[in-house]
């Protein structure tokens, strides 16, 4: 109940956005965090209210990654070409590798740091929401990645077409390099309208192969998940690789079906439907909305479940490595345009 509270509070807040500005700089999805961060920075729930914050958190969260498995289909992959889409993926790839390793530097968490390089590197928030549960990051570190992400997605929606005016991009070169470094698809939107007709459908076409990559990216974390070292973790506790002993014993004994959470597997599955056309049309807005809808309602209670201090405390530093990744991430794109000649 509270956090569906705070899920139409989330909503209620972008309606108003959208009317006095006329869109929406800050998403439900944003709004979800702030406003549980806040009824929790002022109130602390009693043990009655756990589960259902919980539930909302994990449960509901893996069942909005499900639904997500409907909104791609290989057909997208098809219109691409094989050179543009292995350059995608390379640039996803090389980005999430580099940006974790500023993270690291930085001295983040290790599951903060993946969260802060998958969320600059694929989609934003909904790489974020998604890779937390197969990495078991916990709600502070989810706070605090969306929250930076979210502030320094809207600075980016508004100056990256003055950089594509000052380098002189024509519209498929801007296109390409918004649907590289802005994180959501309505955000990409956005970047590139001033630009023409022509930079939005080469940066939707880029942003949609960019986010196929959150399923491999996922899928692979959670064979990388049981060897991340737990916070706290004692240092004679580590082997070489920074891998706690007592980690890298307990992962060599989980099982397939452990390494592979199973809604990966079911974002798997509804992707494969959509793809053999086994999925109406008609559905696919519906299904896309109620994932946008759960996905809210578990960042409300992740919000719900934020120690303030702690996001606080790590304000600066994930400031940075959010700058740093996309700074690294725009400079990568810009050396792909020009590697393929894109125009």
């Amino acid at each position: 109940m509270i956090c569906l509270a705070v899920t139409g509070a989330a909503y209620g807040l972008q309606a108003a956005e959208s009317h006095l500005f006329g869109r929406a700089w800050l998403e439900a999805l944003v709004l979800a965090i702030v406003i549980g961060t806040a009824v929790r920075s002022m109130w602390t729930p009693s043990a009655r209210w756990l589960p259902g914050i919980g539930f909302s958190a994990k449960f509901l969260l893996e069942m909005a990654v499900i639904l997500l498995g409907a909104s791609v289909s290989m057909a997208t992959l098809a219109a691409v070409g094989p050179a543009l889409l292995s350059a995608i993926a390379g640039t996803v790839v090389l980005a999430i590798g580099l940006s974790f390793a500023v993270g690291r530097l930085l001295h983040l968490p290790p599951r903060m740091a993946l969260l802060v390089a998958c969320g600059n590197s694929i989609c934003g928030n909904s790489a974020i929401a998604a890779v937390a549960p197969v990495i078991g990051a916990d709600g502070d570190d989810v706070a605090a990645s969306i929250g930076f992400t979210a502030v320094l997605g809207v600075l980016v929606v508004l100056g990256l077409p003055l950089l594509g005016l000052a380098l002189h991009m024509d519209g498929l070169q801007f296109g390409a390099l918004a649907g590289l470094t802005v994180y959501a698809v309505p955000q990409v939107l956005a970047a590139a309208a001033p630009i023409g007709p022509a930079a939005v459908q080469m940066g939707t076409l880029v942003k949609l192969v960019r986010v196929l990559m959150l399923g491999p990216v996922c899928i692979l974390l959670s064979f990388l998940a049981p060897y991340l070292p737990k916070r706290g973790a004692p240092r004679n506790d580590v082997v070489a690789g920074g891998i706690p002993a007592s980690d890298l014993t307990n992962a060599r004994r989980l099982p397939l079906r452990k390494l592979v959470p199973w809604f990966i597997l079911g974002f798997l599955m509804l992707c494969g439907l959509r793809s053999l056309g086994l999925i109406s049309h008609a559905l696919l807005a519906p299904i896309g909305e109620a994932a946008t809808v759960l996905t809210v309602i578990s960042m409300a209670a992740l919000g719900l479940g934020v120690d303030v201090r702690t996001v606080a405390r790590a304000g600066g530093r994930v400031t940075a490595a959010v700058l740093l990744s996309l700074l690294l991430l725009g400079g990568i794109s810009l050396l792909l345009i020009r590697a393929l000649h894109i125009a």
